[in-house]
């Protein structure tokens, strides 16, 4: 992948060139390249694990059941999702075919470093303040390591160039909860993670 001044690289720019990316095998069995989307100058960054069925056809990140669920959820802890962007850590579908069903799998460490270059020029043409990554994909892409979720969530963690970044869990895991009080337990415990990020975005705003 060539890697020009990325300073110079707006997301429409970006976008245009991730939709033949061949990185890796995924994009063979995938309808599209869903790449991320959102002001060229968001404050925070939301990066989630892959696109799912929905958003594969649909070319866009967060439309399915996950991206209800955490638009509810952004709502409760006061973040706009249009002032955001929104993206995955890999860019393609990864699934098995069951019948007329396509199942969710996730990725690899081999597609995640496939990927991650694409995550690395979107963090340079936004410049956000800061990055949730939702899931242990999502983690292991934007801290470029294995990134135990529990153990991490709930604080903010320094990145490179001023930035921070929060790990929380995917909405998709919610959504999988069998147990009702479960579900609405782990639900509350990730508002109250983007709360976190709510009050550190008014943190960098009074700052700057």
């Amino acid at each position: 992948m060539k890697r020009p001044d990325a300073t110079a690289e707006t997301i429409a720019t970006l976008r245009e060139e991730a939709a033949a990316c061949r990185a890796c095998p995924l994009w063979e069995n995938a309808t599209q390249t869903v790449f991320g989307e959102g002001p060229q100058r968001a404050r925070i960054m939301l990066v989630g694990e892959q696109p799912g069925d929905k958003e594969d056809l649909a070319g866009k990140p967060f439309v399915g059941p996950a991206g209800q669920m955490l638009d509810r959820a952004l709502k409760e802890a006061s973040i706009d999702r249009t002032k955001a962007y929104v993206t995955n850590a890999v860019k393609h579908f990864k699934f098995v075919p069951r019948g007329k069903i396509r199942l969710h799998q996730k990725p690899g460490t081999p597609e995640i470093r496939a990927c991650r270059p694409w995550y690395e020029r979107e963090l340079a043409s936004i410049k956000p303040a800061l990055v949730v990554a939702m899931g242990a994909t999502a983690a292991q892409s934007v801290l470029g390591k294995i990134t135990p979720i529990n153990r991490n969530r709930g604080h903010l963690i320094e990145l490179a160039d001023g930035i921070k970044a929060l790990v929380t869990v995917h909405p998709s895991y919610l959504l999988r909860l069998p147990d009702e009080a479960a579900k609405a337990r782990e639900y509350e415990r990730f508002v109250d993670d983007l709360k976190i990020a709510a009050q550190a975005l008014k943190q960098t705003a009074h700052a700057a």
